[in-house]
């Protein structure tokens, strides 16, 4: 495949007539009278036909009748189109023997009628033929043979055998049927619709299984030995969702209308929420690394410990650490904590501080676009694997290639309703179902819940409707992702830079709060209780955190008062003094470490009391103590004795000595999900053209204008038709071999011949080759 476009493009002009009957009685003339932008659109839409580039329109069209290329292909017809390819099949079945006549269009027109409009059927036809799985002679229509095993339902369904029982008689039957019958019936939903026994001729003891299925039309009967599952019967036995294939007509689901801004409203809410739990999750990943499972997940008691800690369903948890590791924002290594260990961990990556500190709505948009390209199904974390173990999160069994595939096809599907429309995921799996029938196990009303679920769980969605940001980002064009974060960044509320705060000491923000305010909030209370309205708690413990981190009390004490849209409660002005009068009499810095005091009764206090035995701790001045033991140890086993140490540098000033978490770099060349990269047009049409090339080529060839025999022309022959196409600026078709032996014809316009080489531009990319004389085997001037 040529990966430059031709700097001047050779195409040849098709005629705009219409081929009358019999010219394009093969696929092979009717792909040659086809235009060049009609082949253009078939390699676009089946890009394996051009993969090698095909010598002639008789190898693309043999290529396009290969079974593998075919069920490829098929994958996106829907219910209307595989209906014509049935009748097509149909046809050819009930023909007489020695009779090859094609059905005509009219004829099809006249099985659907009633049920499909004439405008449809027109559609479906040219939807195959653009896929070249049809071709026409006139009123004819061919169908490709292999075309007939992408059924996906038996041969019949479309119009000879409609199921008897409704979906609500079935489920009644199936309830009263024993389970050696319910066996049988999981048996042929699972490998095939058809099953023989002797039990299914009509002298077989009626209460045998299939006799009693027969009876309650659970089952079919084909022949004496031959019975087949109905269509509806093994959707609802495999949980998918029931579609009909005589219905030639797409379900029109009932909608829900909401405004937009209260559908963009509660996706913000959503996403509020999803971020809030993001750094959650990475508190505590950087806070406790969570060991990583031999087969490299993250284990089940590990999950619960971080849905704890941040307050969520196991569910979310590891919807939430699937996500953070699609983002690289958490990785799998040994965190710089604990460098000499061999074992692996889930941790944070350096990348995680500044998407923390970044805007929310591109804080979502990294989180929303990995997702989408996940190739992961989270909602399956917890499922039962075939041994009967829960799958973990982050485990390898979640990935499944069409999982990219299907979360697109369910959002576009709500992308072309107009704004505010909501589905429920039962007719979103029926739609998609009827439009893809030979995929529609991965549309189960269970699965489609679960993606619409996790999609309104990142902002996507609200009210069941596809958000404004979502529209933007589902629109795949070059700006679609600063448009997504800038339609966010309009729904989400705008930060607030007060807050209120309560007599019972709990300070209420608003809404989001500015950063900065966020941070000092954060640090001086807890979080109580989250949502439109944070509710933070200040207490003893909070408030020594504050100092801590270098805090004053005078800074506490301006914090609420500049901050506050209420007054300031005397209690919390209490709080705070009372808290800096303690903190910081005893201090303790690094020496491994040591412990001072301007109060030497204090100090004699400390050393009297078990923690000093504990940190071995020893006195080398009235006032100052040292100890074995880390700074951070000292200070946790002096507030746990009831003391209140402040840890302090060098210089005497108070450090935030709070861990940090630990961090474990991304890795930059792990293994990325393979996405081929389609052709674009403009290489699409260099590949027409070089086929027309080797079209011309071929024609040439069958013309005898070079010898077919295996022989070769003459070096003098050779060399005077070469130069003499280099004199008229004539294309000549050459038979060269390489120097590996490989055999191949080419269309080339000689430049020069000389000095046992041929120097020729390729018509296609306009580039100049070289070709060694002795090679050439034989040499044709092309019209």
């Amino acid at each position: 495949m040529s990966a430059t476009a031709p700097e001047t493009p050779v195409r040849q002009p098709r005629a705009s007539a219409k081929p009358q009957a019999g010219e394009t009685a093969t696929l092979a003339a009717w792909l040659a009278a086809r235009t060049d932008a009609q082949l253009v659109t078939l390699l676009h839409v089946r890009p394996d036909l051009a993969v090698p580039l095909p010598s002639s329109m008789t190898v693309l069209a043999a290529r396009a009748q290969q079974r593998a290329s075919v069920l490829r292909a098929t994958d996106d017809l829907d219910t209307l189109e595989f209906a014509v390819v049935e009748l097509l099949v149909a046809h050819s079945v009930r023909r007489p023997a020695g009779d090859a006549t094609p059905p005509h269009r009219k004829t099809i027109q006249a099985a659907v009628k009633g049920r499909a409009t004439k405008a449809a059927l027109d559609a479906a036809l040219d939807r195959l033929s653009t896929r070249a799985l049809v071709w026409f002679d006139g009123d004819a229509v061919h169908l490709v043979p292999a075309t007939a095993e992408a059924l996906p339902w038996p041969l019949g369904s479309t119009t000879e055998l409609p199921d008897a029982l409704t979906e609500t008689e079935v489920d009644a039957a199936l309830s009263e049927i024993s389970p050696a019958e319910r066996a049988l019936l999981d048996k042929l939903a699972a490998t095939g619709p058809r099953g023989r026994s002797k039990d299914a001729a009509p002298t077989a003891p009626p209460d045998r299984p299939i006799q009693r299925l027969l009876a309650r039309r659970l089952l079919h009967l084909i022949d004496e030995e031959t019975v087949e599952l109905p269509v509806t019967v093994g959707q609802i036995l495999r949980d998918e969702p029931v579609t009909h294939p005589h219905a030639l007509t797409p379900p029109k689901p009932p909608q829900r209308k909401y405004a937009a801004a209260e559908v963009n409203a509660v996706a913000a809410g959503e996403v509020g929420e999803l971020l809030r739990h993001s750094d959650g999750v990475l508190e505590s990943l950087g806070a406790v690394p969570a060991p990583a499972l031999r087969a490299g997940g993250l284990g089940v008691r590990e999950l619960r410990r971080v849905a704890k800690q941040i307050g969520v369903e196991e569910q979310r948890a590891g919807l939430l650490v699937e996500l953070l590791a699609a983002a690289k924002l958490v990785e799998k290594g040994s965190p710089d904590l604990d460098a000499d260990s061999d074992d692996e961990f889930w941790a944070p990556t350096p990348a995680s501080d500044a998407w923390q500190a970044a805007p929310p709505a591109r804080r979502w948009l990294v989180l929303a676009r990995a997702w989408l390209e996940l190739d992961r199904m989270p909602w399956m974390i917890g499922m039962r694997d075939p041994n009967d173990k829960p799958l973990a999160a982050l485990a390898i069994e979640l990935r499944n290639p069409h999982a990219v595939r299907d979360r697109r096809a369910i959002l576009d599907l709500l992308a072309e309703y107009p704004t505010g429309t909501a589905l429920d995921a039962g007719d979103v799996a029926k739609l998609l179902a009827w439009r893809q029938p030979r995929r529609r196990r991965h549309f189960r009303a269970e699965a489609v819940g679960h993606v619409l679920r996790e999609a309104g769980e990142l902002g996507l969605i609200g009210r069941g409707a596809l958000a404004s940001p979502a529209r933007a980002l589902l629109h795949d064009g070059p700006t679609s992702a600063a448009d997504a974060e800038t339609a966010m960044a309009a729904a989400l509320p705008e930060p607030v830079d007060h807050v209120l705060v309560q007599a019972d000491l709990t300070v209420i923000a608003p809404g989001p709060l500015v950063p900065e305010l966020q941070q000092r909030i954060a640090l001086v209370a807890d979080v109580e209780s989250a949502g439109a309205a944070t509710v933070y708690r200040v207490g003893e413990t909070s408030v020594r955190r504050a100092l801590d981190a270098g805090l004053t009390a005078a800074e506490l004490h301006a914090l609420f008062t500049t901050h506050s849209r209420t007054p300031v409660p005397q209690a919390l002005t209490y709080l705070i003094d009372d808290v800096a009068r303690r903190h910081g009499q005893l201090r303790a810095g690094v020496a491994q470490s040591f412990v001072r005091s301007d109060d030497p009764a204090l100090l004699a206090q400390v050393l009297a009391a078990p923690v000093a035995g504990d940190l071995a701790l020893r006195a080398i001045a009235p006032t100052v103590a040292i100890a074995l033991a880390p700074l951070g140890e000292v200070l946790d086993a002096l507030r746990g004795a009831g003391f209140a140490p402040a840890g302090e540098d060098s210089s005497g000033v108070i450090v935030d000595l709070r861990p940090h978490g630990a961090r474990i770099a991304a890795r930059p060349l792990a293994r990325q999900p393979y996405r081929p990269t389609p052709p674009s047009t403009e290489q699409l049409e260099s590949l027409v053209a070089e086929l027309r090339a080797g079209d011309r080529a071929a024609a040439a060839r069958s013309g005898r204008s070079v010898r077919t025999d295996g022989t070769r022309t003459s070096t003098a022959a050779t060399l005077a038709l070469l130069q003499l196409a280099a004199r008229a600026r004539r294309q000549v078709n050459i038979g060269y071999v390489d120097a590996q032996g490989v055999a191949s014809q080419r269309v080339v316009e000689p430049l020069e011949v000389g000095n046992g080489q041929l120097d020729a531009r390729d018509p296609v990319t306009g580039a100049v080759r070289h070709f060694t004389l002795h090679r050439i085997a034989s040499v044709a001037l092309l019209e």
